[in-house]
């Protein structure tokens, strides 16, 4: 920063703490900061524990390690599916006739929805088969429904991949069976648990059915932890093959908070659910997500040269959603520093530097700090007063 604005910026800060003293911690408050435990030791290959609303890592190992992803896979499958339907390319009640390569019989010792050559099933009912029973067959239906071959729509799952960023992933199929290059993280998984419920929620509402039957055959959702009466899951997706081991994207609400894990490569069904409990449990009883700031609230009120009016209320565009320590929402700074000197005119909602959110000592997020009203310039003789100000003041 310029040097004739550094002292701009201390006093803006000055002004701020002034403004939310509430908020300052003094020298016996942090002698009494609450004391966070290291994150559980976590028997996987890959994991990692984020929050929703934030995108907060709160605990990982090996998140970046590229896994085969089994039937996780099935999660950007039931996202294409969701944006189609959202779209209006494809409806619920649209009926596809199963080819035989999407026949059941192709997949003998994998999961599958039961469906048969030449028979005509509805969307839905394939897309509770995917979501639910984790049928190989019924993605291989949907995927030529929509782009017309499986090969075709594993470059839709790669586009998609693209597009969220997803950088460390690639589908060569749309089931997830083992295939040499077909392989994601666990950071990109939760990446994509986080897109489908912000997405395309009326997808995700699926992901909590415990069942679902087919043809007379009655077939439960495999991710345990959906009947767990500890923990309010909601989804998401087990998968399960020799190669890849058991694994398990899970999410689940506690209060306004909402948190996303992925277990990737464990021991057994039993591990995948109990090391997934383990880091949600974890995340929930130590952190905590709020929102200490709204959008269009007041920071401060600052120093406008040659302007229509002396001072400019400086505040936010958007919410503040920041995920914490549990109990130490009362030590957050909020802190403000300017980029320039204020001067005429000024747009509503022009940027003029940032909001600081510190915890610790340490900025654990900033904003952009922008004019809460519109300033015209002034008139002559006030623009001439001014400027001869600004002379003694710099």
């Amino acid at each position: 920063m310029p040097k004739n604005l550094a002292g701009k910026r201390v006093f803006a800060r000055s002004k701020i703490i002034t403004f939310f003293g509430s908020l300052i911690i003094s020298a016996s408050t942090l002698a009494q900061q609450v004391i966070i435990p290291s994150p559980p030791e976590i028997n996987a290959k890959g994991y990692i524990l984020m929050d929703y609303t934030t995108g907060k890592v709160i605990a990982e190992g090996n998140a970046d390690t590229q896994l085969a992803p089994a039937s996780l896979t099935k999660m950007m499958t039931s996202y294409i599916i969701g944006q189609e339907i959202k779209a209006g390319n494809i409806s619920k009640d649209d009926m596809v006739t199963i080819s035989e390569n999407a026949w059941a019989k192709n997949f003998p010792e994998s999961s599958k929805m039961f469906i048969e050559v030449g028979t005509e099933v509805s969307v839905d009912l394939l897309n509770q088969g995917i979501i639910v029973a984790s049928g190989n067959d019924a993605c291989v239906a949907m995927a030529e429904h929509i782009a017309g071959s499986e090969s075709a729509f594993a470059d839709l799952m790669n586009a998609h991949a693209e597009q969220l960023g997803m950088s460390s992933s690639f589908f060569e199929n749309s089931h997830g069976l083992d295939s040499d290059s077909h392989q994601t993280t666990p950071r990109d998984m939760a990446t994509l648990a986080i897109a489908l419920i912000r997405d395309v929620p009326d997808e995700y509402e699926m992901y909590k059915q415990k069942s679902f039957t087919y043809n007379n055959i009655k077939q439960y959702n495999r991710n345990s932890l959906l009947w767990d009466k500890s923990l309010n899951v909601d989804g998401l997706k087990t998968g399960h093959t020799s190669k890849a081991g058991y694994s398990l994207v899970t999410s689940g609400t506690k209060n306004d908070m909402r948190l996303v894990t992925v277990v990737m490569g464990t021991e057994s069904e039993r591990a995948r659910k109990v090391e997934s409990k383990k880091l949600l449990n974890y995340g929930f009883r130590f952190f905590e997500t709020i929102t200490p700031y709204r959008a269009g609230e007041k920071f401060a009120a600052n120093r406008v040269w040659m302007g229509d009016r002396e001072e400019v209320d400086l505040g936010i565009l958007v919410d503040t959603p920041i995920t914490i320590p549990r109990g130490q929402s009362k030590n957050l700074k909020a802190n403000i520093e300017l980029d320039r000197q204020l001067t005429a005119p000024l747009a509503k909602g022009e940027v003029v530097g940032k909001l600081f959110l510190q915890l610790g000592g340490e900025d654990i997020a900033n904003y952009p700090l922008v004019t809460l009203q519109e300033v015209n310039e002034g008139g002559m003789f006030s623009r001439l007063l001014d400027y001869v100000k600004l002379q003694f003041a710099n």
